[in-house]
């Protein structure tokens, strides 16, 4: 059974680099790299990468839209593609040689129907029994409130679990979810408040897991690792140590590489681990490049975590 992706708003990613970002002046920059964006499209590259079966649905308008498609499927995706009538959006990242900052122009996507949030449900609901049905990424402009909830009753009803990845507006409205991975900051939206330590994300998780948002949590840390946090425990990874060459795509080749390995029989605990030593083999990429599977494995030895016991349960 394939894991599905769907991203509603993909966009043709485009990376280059200059000497240094100054205005005013010309810039000339290196020859562009030109990949497939968007959360679900990243996800679906990455776990294709790892050995997963993968159909990659997506809305495409106009010549970007068309690019997007030609550029997932020549990398081997098996592309279900949705038409839309806006013009698929544009994303820049440029980097600095001179100290390896990076900037990264992220334009807004084209609107949604009503109509075309149906042919994505239709598109997915072809696809006989997938073993995941993945939503990554920015949702467009006018999307229906209930597109996601909708989108993961379709799943559920497919016998597949639904797996949401995004900025903390779309996380925050996440029901019956098998995973959702926040980042610290979209997790701290979700709440409404700071989060400053680990008993705090993890009492967090748990009262939105105990409300139905999802049964699993995944807060991606950055460089402090990752926090795990089930109905029954929480465990806490560390981030392999590696030299930055672009941070762009790390968080989607951790989901990538951690539902390949869910996919292949491991245990969430054990596919997270994979996830980790993904998310940090992507920074050793250079521009919107994903993470490399030889990389991924060769830092696995080094990913390590321990199950967390919160001080209010000590006392």
């Amino acid at each position: 059974m394939p894991i599905v992706t769907v991203t509603t708003n993909p966009a043709l990613d485009v990376a280059t680099s200059v000497d240094s970002v100054r205005p005013t002046d010309k810039l000339r920059c290196t020859a562009p790299l030109v990949n497939a964006g968007g959360g679900g499209i990243n996800v679906a590259r990455v776990a294709r990468r790892f050995g997963a079966s993968v159909v990659a649905v997506l809305t495409a308008g106009g010549l970007a839209g068309q690019r997007v498609a030609d550029l997932a499927a020549a990398e081997g995706l098996d592309v279900k593609t949705v038409p839309i009538a806006g013009e698929t959006r544009q994303s820049f990242t440029v980097t600095q040689r001179s100290d390896g900052e990076q900037f990264r122009f992220v334009m807004p996507g084209p609107p949604i129907t009503p109509g075309e949030e149906a042919a994505v449900a239709r598109a997915v609901a072809a696809l006989g029994r997938p073993s995941f049905v993945v939503h990554s990424g920015s949702l467009p402009a006018d999307t229906s409130p209930g597109f996601l909830a909708s989108l993961c009753a379709e799943a559920r009803q497919l016998g597949a679990r639904f797996v949401l990845d995004g900025p903390g507006e779309i996380l925050a409205g996440a029901r019956g979810a098998y995973l959702i991975k926040p980042n610290l900051r979209e997790l701290e939206g979700m709440a409404g408040r700071s989060l400053p330590t680990t008993d705090e994300r993890i009492a967090f998780s748990r009262e939105a897991i105990a409300n139905g948002h999802a049964d699993n949590i995944l807060v991606s840390l950055g460089e402090d690792g990752a926090l795990l946090v089930t109905g029954e425990e929480a465990i806490a990874y560390n981030a392999p140590e590696v030299p930055l060459v672009s941070a762009v795509g790390a968080g989607d080749s951790m989901l990538g590489a951690l539902l390949a390995a869910l996919d292949d029989g491991a245990s969430l605990a054990d596919a997270v681990a994979h996830g980790a030593a993904a998310g940090a083999a992507a920074l050793l990429t250079p521009g919107t490049e994903l993470s490399d599977p030889a990389d991924a494995r060769r830092l696995l030895d080094k990913v390590e975590w321990h199950t967390v016991t919160p001080a209010s349960h000590l006392t």
